[in-house]
């Protein structure tokens, strides 16, 4: 199978959005960090004078929420159509105006340069890292690019038993020990803050880690069976009584 055929299966797994907003539940719930990672990312960069707002692999909007209102327009690009309705939901909730772009990326996307005075990334560039120099060509000149990522060491348990190896060829596309040194080809000015965190699981919470993996399955399942995956770390969590999953993450700024 080829890489991109792998991405965009791995992509799939944000089509239905039930299931994803039941994982970020699940995310929620079993957080060693309890500081909410967009509330990080939106402190970072300053709202004032932020009127448009381009969202790169947006999905249902999970960015979006929580947003206070101030925007003229908030625009999102995502590969599932699925996701508009919800999207623009949201969208219209902090914004005057609302778009949902369905495409592929990365991919030129119709608007003059400079057009957006924040553009926004969030757990989705590493399915496309070749969208870069767009990013940068669609950003104002006093504008932020907001990038959300994974650390390479996603899963790292799992690796005492499973090759995730095309899981982490995604996650190396832009993870939060490369990142900072991608952006820097494209942006003068790079911050990054980590978030540390670790998912945690006890006895009688198998249902949640069940359903944890096979919201993941799309991720692992051109490397092993998701079913056997998942078969192994609830044997884990019977055993040991807990399972401990990394999830440590980086925040990323750039600027011109």
């Amino acid at each position: 199978m080829s890489y991109n055929r792998i991405v965009m299966d791995a992509a799939k797994s944000y089509s239905d959005q039930g299931a994803h907003v039941r994982a970020g539940e699940i995310i929620k719930a079993h957080s060693e960090n309890k500081e909410d990672i967009r509330e990080i990312a939106r402190g970072m960069i300053d709202r004032n004078g932020a009127r448009s707002m381009l969202d790169l692999g947006c999905g249902y909007g999970w960015f979006e929420d929580g947003l206070e209102r101030g925007f003229d327009v908030v625009v999102g690009v995502d590969a599932l159509e699925e996701n508009r309705l919800r999207f623009v939901r949201s969208a219209k909730k902090i914004a005057q105006e609302a778009a949902f772009i369905t495409a592929v990326l990365p991919s030129l996307i119709d608007f003059p340069s400079h057009s957006f005075d924040l553009v926004v990334s969030v757990y989705s560039f590493y399915f496309f890292p070749d969208m870069l120099p767009e990013a940068r060509r669609l950003l104002g000149d006093d504008g932020a690019f907001v990038a959300v990522t994974h650390s390479e060491s996603m899963l790292e348990e799992g690796n005492r038993y499973f090759d995730f190896r095309n899981l982490k060829k995604i996650i190396e596309n832009f993870s939060a020990e490369n990142g900072e040194a991608k952006l820097r080809k494209h942006f003068n000015a790079v911050t990054a803050v980590d978030y540390p965190n670790a998912l945690v699981f006890r006895s009688g919470e198998e249902k949640d880690l069940a359903e944890y993996i096979d919201f993941k399955r799309e991720f692992i399942r051109e490397d092993v069976d998701p079913d056997l995956v998942k078969e192994t770390m609830l044997r884990e969590l019977s055993r040991e009584g807990l399972v401990r999953l990394n999830k440590n993450d980086r925040i990323f700024v750039a600027r011109t």
